[in-house]
């Protein structure tokens, strides 16, 4: 069970190690674009290259859903980035269970977003969980986990793609391991849970009064979606690259202290200084920043305020 490209290597996975994955639920399709025409999940879309049956139930709380698999009869059902919540009589099922690959280090990080928050709460490592499944969010005894450093100039699509590759790995280490049965479950620490929720805009605009670091990985956290913003001689603008630049000023946080042709650096809170390296202009393509200020010249000294 699974519906965007971070389950697909799961999927991937599973298939190469020679388990016969007897059926694939994924999300419908969902219309998309100007045109609005319905496109398929890229769980979909691979289940179907490998020739597998895909199942697309809009609820799973009805009979329809318990029907099929109890049809199906899977010894074990696989969940990553599905979706939808399981309801007990699933979870009750299978043979072997139902097990989830998560994308934190559990308790840490449970929720919706784990890869972006660990990023935006400035996280030098984070990895991927296989868990049972419970009633709860993300709360089922721990079967494996792997640990992986967060690169300092990593962005949550690329770390969304290293996390998928290896969560895709250790589910099949631990399929092996519960048909040998060797797995130990450990609970979770209650204690130590925190909790990841959903993305939105509102997280976008960037606060000068914040340090170069907390604005480097917000910048980072929300990339692609919803982007961290920035208002630049009147235009917001998404800003998706940027670095540390290693200097140090007395100007206050929001003062421009370079923007030419030869880049963007900006003061900021604590003393820090972030250098924007690309941006998007809305309604443009993404650019690289001395790029747009050939058109938009900011001049040093110019005070950036949060855009509200």
């Amino acid at each position: 069970m699974g519906t965007p490209d971070f389950a697909v290597p799961s999927l991937n996975a599973l298939a190469e190690a020679g388990h016969e994955v007897c059926g694939v639920f994924t999300q419908p399709d969902k219309p998309k674009n100007r045109g609005m025409k319905l496109q398929q999940s890229p769980v979909k879309e691979r289940a179907l290259e490998l020739g597998l049956e895909v199942y697309q139930p809009a609820k799973l709380r009805d009979r329809e859903a318990l029907a099929i698999l109890q049809r199906l009869d899977p010894d074990l059902i696989a969940v990553a980035a599905y979706g939808k919540i399981l309801p007990v009589d699933i979870l009750n099922l299978p043979r072997l269970g139902c097990v989830n690959v998560h994308s934190s280090l559990l308790p840490r990080y449970r929720g919706a977003a784990p890869i972006n928050w660990a990023i935006l709460n400035g996280e030098e490592e984070t990895g991927v969980t296989i868990m049972y499944m419970a009633e709860g969010m993300d709360t089922g005894d721990i079967l494996a986990q792997a640990k992986t450093p967060i690169g300092i100039n990593e962005n949550a699509s690329q770390l969304f793609g290293r996390l998928a590759e290896m969560g895709a790995d250790l589910l099949v280490d631990t399929v092996a391991a519960l048909e040998a049965g060797t797995v130990k479950p450990v609970p979770q620490e209650e204690a130590l849970a925190t909790h990841a929720p959903m993305l939105s805009r509102d997280q976008s605009p960037m606060d000068w009064s914040r340090t170069a670091r907390q604005l480097h990985d917000q910048v980072r956290g929300l990339y692609p979606w919803p982007a961290a913003t920035a208002v630049l001689d009147g235009v917001r603008c998404k800003v998706l690259r940027t670095a540390l630049s290693g200097e140090a000023t007395g100007k206050a946080p929001g003062a421009v202290l370079q923007g030419d042709k030869k880049g963007l650096k900006i003061a900021c809170g604590g003393g820090g200084v972030l250098e924007v390296l690309e941006l998007q202009p809305d309604g443009k393509k993404a650019m690289a920043a001395s790029a747009f200020l050939l058109g938009h010249p900011v001049p040093s000294g110019t005070i950036l305020t949060k855009q509200e």
